[in-house]
């Protein structure tokens, strides 16, 4: 269960005032069909998030557990510290739009997660815990708690969110999880 709230715990963090959640606020600003982009925040999520754990648990299998463990606690700092930059502020294609509600959300959510803090951070999880299930339940639980609220409540939401004062405590958090990886046993 450790590998669930870490994922959940992080991915959360992580997601609030990334680009992917100012994606969600986008598309809620230009659609009414709040549950259309709901689910398909889910559904893009759900794909890039397991394909980032079969990455992690792949990984992990051919690199020793020495090694693994420097890796993965020092790129859980890196994560941490990236969570520092200020995203690009991107303005998603029109062209994506005109497939609706749900079709521009997963094609455009499922686009912004490639490379993203998230998605890195799934694969790092992942290769830390070998726990596919539970990383991926966990950081898709992440990203939609940090999602959703935006979805519905959009700028009013995000006008009383300090975004510098999560970044800081995401960076924290990543710095703490790279640091207890860094200071434990070789995994597995």
């Amino acid at each position: 269960m450790e590998a669930f709230f870490s994922s959940t715990l992080g991915v959360m963090i992580a997601e609030i005032g990334d680009k992917t959640q100012l994606l969600a606020l986008f598309l809620s600003t230009r659609f009414s069909q709040k549950n259309a982009i709901v689910f398909g925040v889910f559904v893009a999520t759900l794909l890039n998030h397991a394909f980032s754990a079969v990455i992690g648990v792949w990984v992990a299998q051919y690199i020793s557990p020495e090694l693994m463990k420097w890796i993965i606690g020092l790129s859980f700092v890196a994560v941490g510290l990236w969570l520092l930059l200020p995203d690009k502020d991107e303005n998603p294609d029109n062209r994506w739009l005109k497939y609706g509600a749900f079709g521009a959300t997963v094609l455009l959510f499922f686009i912004a997660e490639i490379g993203d803090k998230t998605q890195i951070a799934t694969v790092l999880l992942a290769a830390k815990y070998q726990e596919m299930f539970w990383v991926i339940c966990g950081s898709v639980l992440g990203l939609m708690l940090a999602n959703v609220p935006v979805i519905y409540l959009g700028q009013l939401l995000m006008k009383r969110i300090p975004s510098k004062a999560v970044h800081i405590s995401a960076c924290i958090v990543f710095c703490i999880l790279g640091a207890v990886t860094l200071l434990g046993k070789a995994l597995h």
